[in-house]
Parts: C-alpha cells; sequence; structure tokens
C-alpha cells in the first residue's frame, strides 16, 4: 500500500472527465449487470481503475440504482452517512476523519474523487476495512482459518508469502493470513448490512479481496446473488479464471515497480 501516484487522469480530479482515449476502458461500466452486491477490485497503484470506480458511481447513481459504497480504505463506523449531497471535501474528509497522514497508503487525491461523487449523488459511503486495533486478535484467532475450505487457505496463505516477496518469517504466514480472512469478513459483513431491495451496494477493494475464491465472496450469504469485476492493468495481462470473477477490466500498462525492493527497504534488508 504504498504511496499511489496521480496521472492526469479521471482520478485525479473530481471535475476531470474521460477524454476519448480513455472512453473505451470506461465504455464496460455501462454492461454493469442489476445485482444486489457489486464487487469492483482494484491495483491500488492503477489511476485509472479509480477513475472506473467513480464512472461506476456515477452510471449507477444517475440510475437510481446505487445503494451505498463500501471502501477497503475506511473503517467500520466511518461514513457519510447524513451529509447533504453539497458537502464540501473538507466535511466530508472530517466525517471520515480521512487524512493523508492516517492513510498514507490511501491517498486523498487519488480515491476523494470516488468518495465525493457517492456523496454528491446522495449515496452514503461505507468504511468496510478490520479496524486497526482488531488486527493483533485475529492474529491469534484460529478460527478464522476453516473460514476457507483447506485448499484455499493454502492458497491464501501462498499469496502472503508471495505479497510479502518471500520476506517474512513462516511463522508469521498463518498470522497474516488470518488478518486478511479478518478484512474480508468484515468488508462482506459492511455489504451485506447495507443491501437494499432492487439497489446495489459497490464494495470497492483490491483485487484478493473481491476473489470469488478467496475473498469476501467466502464469507457472503449463502444464495446472496453477486457480481466480481477484477480490473488488471497491462496490454495483454492474464485473466483470472472464472471461478475467480465473472468480468475482467483490462487498462493500459503501468509503469513497472518493483514492489520487493520498496518491501526489503522498509524492513530494512
Amino acid at each position: 500500500m504504498g504511496i499511489l501516484l496521480c496521472a492526469a487522469l479521471t482520478a485525479c480530479g473530481s471535475t476531470t472527465q474521460p477524454n476519448q482515449a480513455h472512453a473505451a476502458w470506461l465504455a464496460p461500466v455501462e454492461q454493469l449487470p442489476a445485482t444486489p452486491l457489486l464487487l469492483l477490485g482494484e491495483q491500488h497503484d492503477a489511476p485509472e481503475h479509480q477513475a472506473l470506480q467513480r464512472e461506476t458511481v456515477q452510471t449507477l447513481s444517475q440510475a437510481g440504482r446505487l445503494a451505498a459504497v463500501v471502501m477497503e480504505m475506511l473503517e467500520p463506523g466511518r461514513q457519510t452517512t447524513g451529509l447533504p449531497p453539497s458537502a464540501s471535501e473538507a466535511e466530508v474528509r472530517q466525517a471520515l476523519q480521512w487524512s493523508d497522514e492516517a492513510h498514507g497508503g490511501w491517498p486523498w487525491m487519488v480515491y476523494g474523487p470516488v468518495v465525493m461523487a457517492a456523496v454528491g449523488a446522495g449515496v452514503p459511503v461505507l468504511g468496510g476495512n478490520l479496524p486497526r486495533a482488531q488486527m493483533r486478535t485475529a492474529m491469534g484467532d484460529s478460527t478464522l482459518d476453516p473460514r476457507l475450505p483447506p485448499d484455499a487457505l493454502a492458497q491464501q496463505q501462498n499469496h502472503i508469502r508471495e505479497g510479502h516477496c518471500n520476506l517474512l518469517p513462516e511463522h508469521q504466514i498463518a498470522p497474516m493470513t488470518r488478518i486478511q480472512i479478518a478484512r474480508d469478513r468484515s468488508l462482506a459483513a459492511v455489504a451485506v448490512a447495507a443491501l437494499r431491495p432492487g439497489q446495489t451496494v459497490l464494495l470497492v477493494a483490491g483485487n484478493g479481496h473481491v476473489r470469488r475464491d478467496l475473498g469476501v465472496p467466502q464469507h457472503l450469504p449463502a444464495g446472496l446473488q453477486h457480481h466480481v469485476v477484477m480490473a488488471q492493468a497491462g496490454s495483454n495481462p492474464a485473466s483470472p479464471p472464472k471461478h475467480q470473477a465473472d468480468t475482467v477490466w483490462t487498462t493500459p500498462p503501468r509503469p513497472p515497480t518493483d514492489h520487493c525492493a520498496d518491501l526489503k527497504r522498509q524492513m530494512g534488508r
């Protein structure tokens, strides 16, 4: 969750409109199915993905279909419920307790336009991520392990290893995986509580959280209709199989970033 760089795209300003060059990859938003819960994944360092989120908010709200926006970037209890559509950015940030100091991995300049699009449409924005204060408890909670099928748990643990560039000691893998599971359960609970008949709750989170086989869908009530969209940057990225996502949106390639080098510097390696 490093600091994201803002490009000259829709995601970088609340009043900027997508130009013709961006219209091709924004078009799929118009083709979204009607569903009670839409899980929209992103690569956190792809500004085009936040542009897609904002476009999705606008499209669903204009159609009168958007019940709420649940975000990974906020903890439960942080919400814009009750704010008028005319609320200023300062008022919204105060309601969400969103400061760049406290949200170092989630800069307002990146996600603010998504939030303000919802607020301006009269749609509540709700925090869904596991509170930081509960992470230590989650790490030691072995009852979280069977919340995933054994194969999925093993795969999730492997993602934790690879996501940390194989730098974590093995004894930290299970606790870190439990945090991921607890986050997914928290996101699922907030999204389900926000459901409204005939409308759609939009859940915005990283691709790993929305994966049907490992993430939030694993913790939804049986039979709840939902649709998973994963956004990927790259000219010809490998599309996730159907058991991971229903729809894949492809956006332009991003400059290569050595995340492992960054992580090594953070860990003093």
